[in-house]
């Protein structure tokens, strides 16, 4: 298992918010929902995405955008426009002195807007619970991402778009995992652009040292690996590996490890209710109390304190945890 599979194996979809909007101008909505993660494709016409720090950008029909959350932004027909709609957790649509605007936009099954005729559609897809996406994958996400049409196209957006409307049986099921596969194709996509500032341990995928030595670590966690291990299994010498690892990763192979040990061991305590225990097996280490004291020394909280706390938390507002951290309020294909 790569590392990029590794991060991706997480999304899994589960009762995603699901609409086609439709609007024609002046439109403009306030994104509060705090989703962990929504995926935007413009249909028709172009929009602006308006982050609460950074510039304005213009997507346009093709253009897939991922919002990792919480934090709120707005989607609007100018930038100019002042947001006349409000979206609040729970997908909860007000004006924005607080009338509810329930029922009053709906045009019918996943269908809402202004305008069933509008000249702007897109497709929008919402994670709203927080074990459906890894704090892993959200931690190697900017606020906001975007690929642009003219790099990249999915054939699933098409097909989304011809079951989005249906009111069939298992038809939640069927656009679950329609997300869940066109989420990947997009991070994949932006990932892979010949500009991005992708981490580390996605560049040296394709090193003929530390792609495999990423690799045996990531298809075995639980292994008790050293650097010398790990460099039998690649065949070079110890030193040749920790050098170009630290190189191509940032951090040297332990380091690493314990950092994907201890991310993956928070994703399993908020998205699992396995015992501490068997969360400390599985990742790697030899016991609870192991676990325990490793997770508290990079993190600052208990396993149990994490486990039992807000979404919001330290381990995915600032710790590196698969590799360095891309930020910006806005990064673009």
């Amino acid at each position: 298992m790569d590392a990029l599979t590794d991060l991706l194996d997480g999304p899994r979809a589960r009762g995603a918010f699901m609409l086609r909007a439709s609007l024609s101008p002046p439109w403009s909505m306030r994104i509060q929902d705090e989703a962990p993660l929504t995926l935007l494709s413009m249909v028709r016409d172009d929009a602006w995405l308006v982050p609460d720090a950074g510039e304005p950008v213009r997507v346009s029909p093709g253009d897939m955008v991922i919002f990792r959350g919480p934090d709120p932004y707005t989607v609007s027909d100018h930038p100019a426009t002042a947001p006349q709609i409000v979206i609040h957790p729970g997908q909860h649509c007000t004006t924005p002195d607080g009338t509810s605007m329930a029922g009053s936009m709906a045009l019918g099954v996943r269908a809402w807007g202004n305008d069933p005729d509008g000249t702007s559609v897109m497709l929008v897809g919402t994670y709203q619970l927080r074990g459906a996406v890894t704090h892993r994958l959200l931690a190697a996400l900017p606020p906001i991402a975007i690929v642009r049409g003219d790099t990249w196209r999915s054939p699933l957006v098409d097909v989304l778009g011809e079951e989005i409307g249906k009111d069939e049986p298992g038809q939640d099921i069927v656009l679950d995992r329609l997300l869940d596969l066109l989420l990947v194709g997009t991070l994949r996509a932006w990932f892979s652009r010949p500009a991005a500032e992708a981490p580390g341990w996605y560049r040296a995928h394709g090193d003929a040292i530390v792609g495999p030595a990423l690799r045996l670590l990531h298809d075995d966690l639980s292994h008790p690996w050293t650097v010398a291990d790990l460099a039998s299994r690649v065949g070079v010498s110890r030193a040749a590996l920790a050098q170009r690892f630290t190189k191509l990763i940032g951090e040297p192979p332990m380091a690493y490890l314990t950092g994907v040990r201890l991310a993956q061991a928070a994703d399993l305590l908020r998205e699992s209710d396995a015992t501490l225990e068997a969360v400390a097996r599985k990742v790697g280490y030899g016991n609870a109390f192991a676990l325990s004291t490793a997770f508290k020394r990079e993190h600052g909280v208990s396993p149990q304190e994490y486990r039992t706390g807000p979404v919001a938390h330290p381990v995915t507002a600032g710790t590196v945890t698969t590799g360095p951290l891309t930020t910006g309020p806005i990064t673009t294909g």
